[in-house]
């Protein structure tokens, strides 16, 4: 089975082609507006997002904070020494 597509013929008015062409330079100039505004978007939300979480991390480790005791990790360990063997 063969699929026949039909042929782009290009026009031969030139005013055709004229129009043709400044609404294709028309339509990617409208994408790339849109794309930068996105990406204008996209960075100005980041980046308050960044000094947001950097602003509430500052915030919380302040030293005005009263603690009873400080962050200290506690735990239990045993010393093992090569010279004699330990049994677990």
């Amino acid at each position: 089975m063969r699929i026949v597509l039909p042929l782009m013929h290009r026009r031969r008015h030139p005013l055709a082609q004229a129009l043709s062409l400044v609404l294709g330079l028309f339509v990617i100039a409208i994408l790339m507006v849109f794309g930068l505004v996105v990406a204008g978007v996209l960075m100005v939300g980041g980046a308050l997002w960044l000094v947001w979480r950097q602003w509430k991390r500052a915030h919380l480790t302040s030293p005005s904070r009263k603690t009873s005791q400080p962050d200290v990790l506690e735990g239990e360990y045993v010393v093992i020494r090569s010279s004699r063997p330990v049994a677990h």
